[in-house]
């Protein structure tokens, strides 16, 4: 897909980004550059492709910041105001309280449950791995509190109780195969979008408040989730997932807004703008998703 060389930041129309194509060619870049790799005789061609994709990758992200502005430059400054806003996300937010997840928790069929996770888990970008690539050189107390996230997201250094894993278990249960190729472009861009955040040190703050709004927003979300899996007969190690996020991310979500947020923007209050526009990036993506699913299920 080409870009207009001279555009400005929000100017390259949506719909340039808004469809399968994209969507699943920036998903395929970012799982084989992320991969770990052996040096190889043409890194210079993979080198130009990265270059290419990574102007791609800037223009979606513009885009998507260009449609939050708006609000996102109305956002309070102060340490005390921007919590309050931030807070605010989880009543208020896109997204919120879509009538989606009262569905899964007390309608969905089995054969629909499976389609909704196969969606989601081959939009998954990883919590772990995008903590990961924000915390790099954050201040102190940040840095502390991504620390802490992640060695949660670990299991606390063990095995069986890394999240990811966790995942991974229900999937191999309902006999998914998520693929890039079958999965809608409103998931991937969602996941292009926080991969985008995270792995690109200009959107730093944006990938903390995107982050942020995760951990606020998800718990209703898993909880709903897990619902609808206990109604259809699934067994707690199942479930696991789901109902370990329904209640830690309640206190993940605590910790970031006292220990990240409110630090950070003590700090400089210019941040307050970029990490609003990296929540509402995220959930806006998430409204997507979800709209787009209901259209798919229902």
């Amino acid at each position: 897909m080409a870009t207009h060389a001279l555009a400005r930041p929000g100017d390259l129309p949506r719909y340039q980004f808004e469809n399968d194509g994209f969507q699943r060619a920036l998903a395929h870049w970012n799982r084989v550059r992320l991969q770990p790799a052996l040096p190889s005789e043409g890194w210079h061609s993979d080198f130009e492709r990265d270059c290419r994709m990574l102007r791609l990758e800037g223009d979606f992200i513009e885009t998507l910041r260009a449609e939050v502005a708006e609000e996102a430059a109305a956002v309070p400054s102060d340490a005390d105001g921007f919590i309050d806003w931030f807070e605010s996300l989880q009543e208020r937010g896109p997204g919120q309280g879509d009538p989606l997840f009262r569905w899964l928790a007390e309608e969905a069929s089995t054969e629909q449950m499976r389609w909704f996770l196969g969606q989601e888990a081959a939009g998954e970008a990883g919590f772990d791995d995008l903590v990961a690539f924000t915390q790099v050189k954050l201040p102190r107390r940040a840095k502390l509190e991504l620390a802490r996230n992640y060695w949660d997201e670990m299991g606390r250094g063990n095995p069986k109780g890394m999240h990811g894993p966790m995942l991974d278990r229900l999937i191999e249960r309902l006999e998914l195969d998520p693929r890039i190729d079958s999965t809608v472009w409103e998931s991937l861009a969602l996941a292009n979008a926080l991969t985008a955040m995270a792995s690109t040190r200009r959107y730093a703050w944006l990938s903390v408040g995107a982050l942020g709004a995760i951990e606020l927003t998800a718990p209703g979300r898993s909880a709903a989730t897990a619902r609808g899996l206990r109604r259809l007969g699934f067994e707690a190690e199942e479930r696991r997932y789901f109902d370990l996020h329904a209640v830690l991310d309640v206190k993940h979500s605590e910790a970031w807004n006292r220990e990240a947020l409110r630090p950070l923007v003590e700090e400089d209050p210019r941040r307050a703008r970029a990490m609003a526009e990296g929540a509402l990036i995220r959930l806006g993506c998430g409204a997507r998703c979800y709209e787009r699913y209901r259209s798919e299920l229902w």
